[in-house]
């Protein structure tokens, strides 16, 4: 009896210990989210983690209806988001993760390699529709941008375009991934994703924010030295119940080892 009640007890505990940790929300940290998982659960095989991209709107909304463990977001949560979730009795807890950059991104066949905020602001609010317009071949500029739920179309709003609304000329993407593959494949276009995605298929514009005094190129090295004007930073929510649940994981990432895959895979780490 002693044995089948001690067999009873460690079957709990390890069911309790493989209890899944569910992450959900913005692509930006998406594949981040995959690389820290993975080695998280190579070194902890008993607590496994799924993570699913989607937007940071799908994930704040999913830490509402307590489909997530932690809402993964490129933005901070609204004041709307904050309300709803204190009215549902939600207390959730905030923290940065890394940073990242906005990457500018063009057709590499494209001979704009310089942009000023105001002429990318311009571009995405229709006022420019030609690339001869900025210096380059008279061509008509596609213009692509994150979905609505994209933490990354509200950053770029409010921090490129200063809170002016997006032009209906607009295509919105599901997907960072899909907004690279779109860009890589027609010579007009301009789009924005996270500087760990961009790759030779696209080619990354410098941007200045003193009206053409200095271009700065995205990189590691100009985000951490600040002279890359578009970096923000990168969020974990999760609800002040789970914290403990959450914790293990949460310090990992946070961790000198966590943050060191932070650089490995293109983000700046938190002791930029």
């Amino acid at each position: 009896m002693k044995k089948l009640i001690a067999l009873l007890a460690l079957t709990s505990i390890l069911t309790a210990s493989a209890q899944k940790v569910v992450l959900k929300g913005s692509d930006t940290v998406l594949p981040l989210a995959q690389k820290e998982a993975e080695k998280y659960m190579k070194a902890n095989p008993l607590k496994p983690i799924t993570v699913v991209g989607g937007g940071s709107g799908v994930g704040i909304a999913a830490l509402m209806d307590g489909t997530t463990d932690i809402a993964m977001s490129s933005r901070k949560l609204k004041m709307d988001e904050r309300l709803k979730l204190q009215d549902a009795g939600k207390s959730v807890k905030e923290t940065i993760i890394c940073y990242d950059a906005l990457s500018i991104i063009v057709n590499p066949s494209n001979k704009v390699g310089k942009l000023t905020r105001q002429q990318i602001e311009g571009i995405y609010t229709g006022k420019i529709k030609n690339w001869k317009e900025v210096g380059g071949d008279d061509m008509t500029i596609v213009v692509y941008a994150r979905e609505t739920s994209s933490g990354t179309y509200e950053f770029f709003k409010e921090f490129v375009m200063n809170r002016k609304n997006y032009a209906s000329n607009v295509l919105n993407m599901p997907a960072t991934g899909a907004i690279i593959q779109s860009v890589g494949q027609t010579k007009g276009a301009i789009g924005y994703v996270g500087f760990a995605y961009v790759n030779n298929e696209v080619k990354d514009i410098a941007v200045s924010y003193d009206n053409g005094k200095n271009y700065i190129l995205a990189s590691k090295e100009t985000a951490k030295n600040k002279t890359y004007p578009i970096v923000r930073p990168l969020y974990f929510y999760y609800p002040t119940a789970k914290e403990n649940y959450v914790k293990p994981f949460l310090n990992y990432v946070i961790s000198p080892e966590g943050q060191k895959t932070v650089d490995e895979v293109g983000y700046i780490p938190l002791s930029k």
